[in-house]
């Protein structure tokens, strides 16, 4: 019904009657009307005529566009549109969309008075007389500027966060369903898992998990913590479409809507399979550092040990080999006394043993050819091993020569060898092989350079973690009573350490072991272990007699070696120290030679002979040690004697030193 059309009279005049006690009120309809679309000023309201001039403003239109109704009233509405919008003719085609359709919504760029653009929502409707031609229009606009300005911000945002996420490669960002159905995917999934977006949206997440973790639930585990406690993270195996496994760092959060309702989940997996790699290298490496530091430790121990226990070896044999010259001839008393030389002599390999685990032992080292050592010693590891053993030699062809002493090499191949023996009670293989290995940066157990690796495998029970663990500890063994000393293996680990090389063992319950010797390439012209440095000096009567200092800081060790010496007829000067020795020395010109002990408190046996070649040069000095290695140019200085000797080896060192007169 039009506005102001007939209605009863009473309520008209009911109506008009309030209408007329309201100040500023007109009584008719279109009064009414008009104060009505003035009131408003949020929307822009215009009446146009049938071409398209404003023929009616409101207020709301003077506040959005700036004209007043003066202004504007009679002038085409075209001149709100931009002027490309004109010129592509945009108000006459909204005119006659508005005509057909009988409506007309849109959104668009509007000018304001002084020339300012806005966002304009813009509703246009026709007006049609009583015939339904068109008399008019009615327009209303609507300034969305500030929403627009939002909606663009949040479409930049989103598409900035769709590039970020979409950049990011190191990560594979996506979003699941609650169901945990992929609903999209970034380029750092694709490249981490190896599926293209179109391969994986659509499908369960759970395709990334390994079969066995699937079967246990842990797919549906994941997203029951995340909703649960609002996080889920953690680390695993993952499977990538190639079917590779790599190492994830995984972090799911749930989404809520408004209401608190979950819609879905964030998932962000990292690929750490090499630090995972990383921390567990660092980790064996710790480990192997605290076992070298360990066995260094055990070793220290060891060292001092062999060399205490030398001592007491050498007062034995020194005795029993007096005793035995001084007691009366008795078959009965001779067969003891050989016992007890060949027990003490027992005790001098023990500690020989110790010492090479300790590192100190005596080595001559040579270029050895690792293929002609071993092939020499076949007849003898075969009668080693047994007929139920079969040993097969494998080499490399082109393999250069090693810097090791060839005797204890020998005596470590064997050893490892009846260890090999005892794991395969029923028979098995040993297997020997040589090839090259290349250290190409220096670690804490070897040098960069070139080695040969020297392999001995067996195919016997193998060892438990925990044997492996302590195998090469001295006096650790899994042999019965009186059937091992624990030894075996430590020895073998010092010669090679002492050598320049490294030792190790592989081994698994139900496999077998592997001992790899690694020895350094010898280098170019090194040749066969020389004689000592000292010069061969002149032939010297048996019996000569010698003014003679001996020193050393154990008295019996001490009182042995003066009776040895006045036995081979010298007169001897006894002195428990270095600084003690010296002063004899210095005092006495006739000391024709100085007998020294290296492990010496306040001043070593080394530092003897130095200073006297500083204030006796040419006197010569005999070293006597169990150890292997001496500082500096000692070898210069001093003959060395390998402790414990006895009274031959005594006068046999004599007779190779050069010394001055005689008393």
């Amino acid at each position: 019904m039009p506005i102001g059309g007939p209605r009863d009279a009473a309520h008209n005049s009911a109506v008009n009657a309030s209408e007329n006690n309201i100040p500023g009120f007109a009584a008719g309809p279109e009064e009414r009307y008009r104060l009505l679309v003035d009131a408003v000023t949020d929307y822009a309201i215009c009446m146009l005529d049938a071409d398209g001039f404003v023929i009616g403003w409101n207020a709301g239109a003077q506040r959005l566009k700036g004209y007043t109704e003066a202004e504007i009233v009679g002038r085409h509405f075209s001149q709100f549109y931009p002027p490309e919008e004109v010129r592509r003719g945009q108000p006459s085609r909204t005119l006659g969309m508005a005509r057909a359709a009988g409506r007309v919504e849109a959104e668009g760029w509007r000018l304001r008075k002084n020339g300012e653009r806005f966002w304009a929502h813009v509703i246009v409707v026709p007006i049609r007389a009583q015939d339904g031609s068109v008399v008019g229009y009615s327009k209303v606009t609507r300034d969305l500027t500030e929403r627009r300005a939002a909606e663009e911000s949040l479409r930049a945002s989103e598409q900035q966060f769709k590039l970020l996420v979409q950049g990011v490669t190191d990560y594979a960002i996506y979003l699941l369903t609650p169901e945990g159905i992929v609903s999209n995917w970034n380029a750092g999934a694709q490249r981490i898992k190896g599926y293209a977006p179109d391969e994986v949206v659509g499908t369960s997440f759970s395709r990334f998990y390994r079969e066995e973790d699937r079967r246990a639930g842990q797919p549906q585990a994941a997203l029951a913590t995340a909703a649960a406690e609002g996080r889920f993270e953690s680390e695993g195996w993952r499977v990538r479409k190639d079917g590779s496994q790599f190492w994830a760092h995984v972090v799911i959060d749930p989404i809520h809507d408004p209401g608190g309702e979950i819609i879905g989940f964030a998932k962000i997996t990292r690929d750490v399979t090499e630090k995972r790699d990383a921390q567990l290298a660092l980790e064996r490496a710790r480990e192997a550092l605290f076992q070298s530091q360990k066995l260094d430790a055990i070793g220290q121990l060891t060292g001092g040990v062999a060399h205490d226990f030398n001592n007491l070896l050498m007062v034995v044999l020194s005795s029993l080999d007096l005793l035995k010259r001084r007691i009366p001839a008795d078959e009965k008393s001779a067969r003891l006394i050989d016992s007890a030389v060949q027990g003490a002599k027992r005790g001098v390999m023990l500690t020989q043993r110790m010492l090479a685990f300790a590192r100190r032992q005596t080595l001559a080292p040579s270029a050895v050819q690792v293929r002609s050592l071993v092939q020499g010693m076949r007849d003898l590891l075969q009668y080693s091993l047994g007929p139920a053993i079969h040993v097969d030699l494998r080499f490399a062809t082109d393999l250069r020569p090693v810097l090791i002493d060839a005797n204890q090499l020998e005596l470590a191949i064997l050893n490892l060898a009846v260890n090999a023996r005892d794991a395969m009670p029923d028979g098995g293989t040993l297997t020997i092989s040589t090839r090259l290995e290349v250290a190409p940066v220096a670690t804490p157990q070897l040098a960069a350079g070139e080695y040969v690796c020297l392999s001995i495998t067996d195919s016997g029970a193998g060892m438990s973690g925990e044997t492996l663990t302590h195998a090469m500890e001295p006096f650790f063994t899994t042999k019965g009573a009186g059937k091992g000393t624990g030894l075996g293996l430590p020895m073998v680990h010092g010669l090679v350490a002492q050598s320049g090389g490294q030792f190790m063992l592989r081994s698994a319950e139900g496999i077998g072991t592997t001992a790899e010797i690694w020895l350094p390439v010898a280098p170019d012209g090194a040749g066969l272990t020389a004689a000592h440095a000292a010069a061969s000096p002149p032939e010297v009567r048996e019996g000569h007699p010698l003014r003679v200092v001996a020193v050393d800081d154990d008295a019996l060790v001490l009182a042995g070696t003066v009776a040895m010496l006045e036995d081979l007829g010298h007169t001897v000067l006894a002195a428990t120290s270095g600084a003690q020795a010296l002063a004899l020395v210095l005092n006495d010109p006739t000391v024709a030679l100085v007998i020294t002990d290296q492990v010496m408190p306040a001043m070593t046996g080394a530092e003897l002979a130095w200073r006297l070649a500083q204030e006796r040069p040419g006197l010569p000095v005999i070293l006597a040690t169990g150890f292997g290695e001496l500082a500096g140019d000692t070898a210069a200085k001093a003959l060395r004697l390998a402790k414990p000797f006895d009274q031959r080896a005594l006068a046999e060192a004599i007779r190779s030193v050069s010394f001055g007169s005689a008393t």
